[in-house]
């Protein structure tokens, strides 16, 4: 089968090979699935460039998230059968409740291999059914992205109607956040350095845009917006230069949900910022099969339709990372393979 793989160390997105591997049996509570379409994260990037701060398996077929049809089940397998369209799930032994110790060598595309490839083989628990009413590229955003923003806004911050929620920039992970949040009645403060992407966010739903390039103090903002009380969630993607700044955007009480450093670590976090606003901080690492399950329930009740920047075809994966590299994307990129 058409697949790629990534050599040890991280070489660069030029490192990134396309091989011919053998079709896999699936084993005892195990299905295969035909691959029609991947997606990129952030954490992809970092996979390739050798910056990741998880072990990643030398020769890894890389990318977490990927949708098809299945094909093919192993013994004992009751949750799906053949021709249903489903996506696979980050981790693939993550079911539900909390996270075990052993739960991150079960991660997609970095333990163990990934999606990128015509079929792959995955656990009957660590697979989902996509709405009915998505593409094979839509389901093919969901694993990562969306399922981390459930996580921060319904599993962490509790979210309801009439509150605030702050997202910074317009990558995967905020887009689905603000469409969560649109579809809520939780209002939704966008920034970015980019005018043109905040107009985008306002047409999604976004109630209140800051340009952090033209607005540097982008945390008075968001608190002016809010009356002088602070927001009540700050999904928080950058990190350095980000997070002293969420800290001064969150009401008292407000909570902090920690998913990445796409600015790098946040080395300048000042524990006395926890005690003055009395915060709730917690790191999300993407989510359970229960998780994911709940979220789809949500995208089908309220017809939500992922934002795809762009599709790339199979021999176009490295354009595909390069794309995500530039940061000029809105959404999700896309990666057709069957």
């Amino acid at each position: 089968m058409r697949a790629y793989q990534l050599p040890k160390g991280g070489a660069g997105i030029e490192s990134l090979t396309r091989v011919e591997l053998p079709e896999s049996k699936p084993q005892h509570r195990q299905v295969k699935v035909k691959v029609a379409a991947c997606s990129l994260n952030f954490r992809d990037l970092g996979i390739v460039r050798g910056t990741y701060r998880m072990p990643v398996r030398d020769n890894v077929v890389p990318l977490s998230d990927g949708a098809g049809e299945v094909v093919e089940v192993g013994a004992g397998v009751a949750r799906v059968k053949v021709g249903d369209k489903v996506a696979g799930c980050f981790f693939q032994r993550w079911v539900g409740g909390e996270p075990s110790q052993t739960v991150q060598a079960s991660a997609l595309g970095g333990s163990i291999d990934g999606m990128l490839a015509e079929y792959a083989v995955l656990e009957e628990d660590g697979v989902v059914k996509i709405p009915a009413h998505l593409s094979a590229q839509e389901g093919a955003t969901l694993p990562c992205a969306a399922v981390t923003a459930w996580h921060a806004m319904i599993q962490h911050a509790k979210l309801i109607a009439g509150q605030t929620v702050l997202l910074q920039g317009t990558g995967g992970v905020s887009i689905f956040a603000l469409q969560f949040a649109h579809a809520m009645g939780v209002t939704a403060i966008v920034t970015s350095s980019s005018d043109d992407k905040l107009k985008r966010a306002k047409a999604l739903g976004a109630a209140h845009t800051v340009n952090y390039k033209a607005t540097p103090d982008w945390e008075k903002a968001a608190v002016a917006f809010t009356g002088g009380r602070g927001v009540d969630h700050v999904v928080e993607v950058g990190g350095a230069g980000t997070l002293a700044r969420s800290f001064g955007a969150i009401r008292i009480g407000g909570k902090i949900s920690m998913i990445g450093g796409l600015s790098g670590a946040a080395t300048e976090l000042n524990p006395g910022l926890i005690l003055a606003r009395r915060a709730n901080v917690q790191g999300i690492s993407v989510g359970s099969t229960e998780m994911f399950e709940a979220m789809n329930a949500a995208i089908a009740a309220n017809a939500i339709k992922p934002v795809i920047d762009r599709e790339f075809g199979f021999d176009e994966a490295q354009a595909a990372y390069r794309h995500m590299a530039s940061g000029a994307h809105f959404g999700k990129i896309v990666i057709r393979v069957n």
